[in-house]
């Protein structure tokens, strides 16, 4: 168990980083035209680098979940899985839409509670859309975890395949009733099972068809985006696609063998920060919004969008920890 710890923890920590990343770049992308094309590309390169971290964080739930063999029970479950998640998000999300009416002019109140009003159905900021279909997961869970213990490895690697295959049509604009967004999503759950369990797909092919995929979805959105002239991306960007999905696989996988390589004091230091890997995601935003309401780009993406993600980063992990000092804050960075 202390290998697929640490296997985990280098995820977690990778995956965090790069949705700073991702959401750091964030203001590049409508500037197609107005920066350097050699500055364009490179944000949205990196922005098409990194649309695996989230699948990943689904993928690691799905590995240590349907990998419990312990009997189920619903009122644990409930209290210690899905609370956990649910109670801060729900929390957050009321904090992000009071700071939603922050504006240069003021405060506005009617923005704040236009968009707290909205928290049934959108996001009340932008990272927190992952929640909502996140949580949807946890009602999934225990079906995977029947299906898994009740079946044979070529009968789940089987399923996973054919949802592979579902998000191939996705990715094409081939739809129908499995386009649904809980189907495209919950096949992570089962790829996660697959590649921790039985190590499937093998590490050689991830490496060559993810490698082939990151360089096909950057290629595909700089040339729409410049055959249009302004930023298009199709679906090659989605989290429910093939590209995405080969991708994430491969991080996975190269993830465990690099924890497999790293020394115990490198491991030791991963760890921390793994341990406060929600509280990063959660928390982030709070100290990029200056840099974004004020435009706080003062050097090209080739050097802002990694100093940017290391300092917002840092920040957001030191806010955790100190979250998680006190039993009375801690629940809010689970």
């Amino acid at each position: 168990m202390r290998e697929k710890i640490r296997f985990f923890d280098v995820l977690r920590c990778v995956a965090a980083l790069a949705v700073v990343a991702i959401h750091v770049l964030g203001p590049y992308r409508e500037q197609l035209g107005e920066i350097a094309d050699s500055a364009w590309m490179t944000a949205i390169t990196v922005n098409s680098f990194s649309r695996w971290a989230v699948p990943v964080f689904i993928m690691i739930t799905g590995a240590l979940m349907l990998s419990d063999t312990r009997p189920f029970e619903l009122s644990y479950y409930v209290r210690r899985r899905l609370g956990k998640v649910l109670l801060p998000f729900l929390v957050w999300s009321v904090f992000y839409a009071l700071l939603s009416g922050l504006t240069f002019d003021g405060y506005d109140s009617v923005v704040a509670w236009d968009t707290l009003k909205a928290l049934p159905v959108h996001e009340t900021y932008y990272h927190l859309g992952f929640f909502y279909y996140f949580i949807p997961l946890y009602f999934v869970v225990p079906f995977f975890r029947y299906l898994v213990q009740h079946n044979d490895r070529l009968a789940v690697i089987a399923m996973t395949s054919l949802w592979l295959g579902i998000t191939a049509l996705f990715l094409f604009k081939i739809d129908g009733p499995w386009s649904q967004e809980l189907v495209l999503y919950s096949g992570y759950l089962l790829l996660g099972y697959c590649l921790f369990q039985y190590r499937w797909p093998p590490v050689g092919w991830l490496v060559v068809l993810g490698c082939v995929a990151l360089v096909l979805t950057a290629y595909m959105v700089i040339s729409h985006s410049f055959a249009n002239g302004e930023y298009t991306v199709g679906r090659w960007l989605s989290y429910k696609t093939l590209n995405t999905a080969l991708i994430a696989a491969m991080v996975f996988a190269l993830g465990r063998l690099v924890a497999e390589r790293m020394s115990e004091g490198w491991l030791d230091r991963i760890a921390f920060m793994s341990r406060y890997s929600l509280g990063i995601y959660l928390l982030h935003p709070i100290f990029l919004w200056p840099v974004r309401a004020y435009d706080w780009y003062f050097f090209p993406p080739v050097i802002m969008i990694p100093l940017l993600t290391l300092i917002i980063t840092a920040l957001a992990l030191a806010a955790s920890w100190l979250l998680a000092r006190s039993p009375k804050t801690a629940w809010l960075v689970p």
